[in-house]
């Protein structure tokens, strides 16, 4: 059956699911559904993967899986080249010029995973809550001019602080209010699921440029207690943090993750707070910062991780 030309391609100039050799709208819809919504979401599949999610047989898989990688030329590229694909990398102002220079000058970075921890009362929550804000700023004035995903886990979300933000910048507070979709995560499984949900929100067209999560950890720290569910945890953890880092690639979005943290009992000399979700979260955020009070109600933040600049 001859493809019509018509659909080949979307408003946006991108390749749809139904391009590929052996899906049609019926086995498309079957993959949106499981959360696939574009072709690098089915590229990286594996073949046994996407036969059972799309109820298709294993060679029709593995020739959709290749057809998907060869449109989207999945191979090497000189660093040159790679250069000019970062070059759409956008920023996003921390409303602090000290912490904006901490991060390398403009702020927190899209395509990447920025994570702070520290103790209750450190600013984690309140820096969230700015960036929400500034996301909507236009580009020169350091925003992304986009809209903001909060995912609450602990109650933390507050209208009337991010009134007062957005007041102080000269901007209408309930305006500002309307360009951030929040959702508030009951456990685990549901804070996993609403990722999905950001995939769907910017397939529908919204202009989505940042996603918080408030905090990373609390469902997953709450729900496997103890240490013979640790593996589980931590498989879980690692998981979510891989899908996490494929929305951020996939559609230049900014994450901005807050973490909590425990005191190390072994630790016998210098700060023993050490963040949750051991080497898994560490390795998976490309900046990490830690933050902690300090005199006369400042803050103190410190580089721990990142892949281009100094501690």
């Amino acid at each position: 059956m001859a493809k019509k030309d018509e659909g080949k391609e979307d408003k946006s100039g991108e390749l749809q699911l139904t391009d590929l050799p052996g899906i049609g709208p019926a086995v498309a819809s079957k993959l949106e559904s499981a959360g696939v919504f574009d072709m690098m979401s089915l590229a990286v599949m594996s073949p046994n993967t996407l036969a059972d999610v799309a109820g298709v047989g294993t060679a029709v898989a593995r020739k959709a899986i290749q057809a998907a990688r060869e449109m989207l030329n999945l191979g090497f590229t000189d660093g040159v080249e790679y250069a000019q694909k970062r070059s759409n990398v956008s920023y996003i102002t921390t409303g602090s010029k000290s912490l904006n220079q901490l991060l390398g000058g403009k702020g927190i970075e899209s395509r990447s995973i920025t994570e702070a921890f520290g103790a209750y009362g450190s600013g984690k929550t309140q820096l969230g809550l700015t960036l929400a804000v500034n996301v909507q700023l236009p580009v020169e004035q350091g925003g992304a001019n986009g809209k903001c995903v909060f995912i609450d886990t602990e109650g933390t979300f507050r209208p009337s602080r991010i009134k007062q933000i957005a007041e102080g910048l000269g901007a209408n507070g309930e305006k500002v209010l309307k360009n951030i979709l929040v959702a508030r995560a009951f456990n685990s499984d549901h804070q996993i699921l609403l990722l999905e949900k950001v995939a769907e929100l910017i397939k529908a067209g919204e202009p989505i440029k940042l996603v918080i999560i408030d905090s990373l950890t609390a469902h997953f720290r709450a729900e496997f207690a103890g240490r013979g569910q640790l593996a589980d945890r931590q498989q879980k953890l690692n998981r979510y943090m891989h899908d996490l880092m494929k929305l951020a690639e996939s559609h230049n979005l900014a994450v901005y993750v807050t973490n909590q943290v425990m005191a190390n009992p072994a630790m016998m000399f210098g700060d023993p707070t050490t963040a949750i979700g051991g080497h898994i979260v560490g390795h998976a955020s490309t900046y990490r910062m830690y933050l902690r009070r300090s005199k006369k109600d400042s803050r103190v933040a410190k580089l721990i991780d990142s892949p281009n600049l100094p501690d």
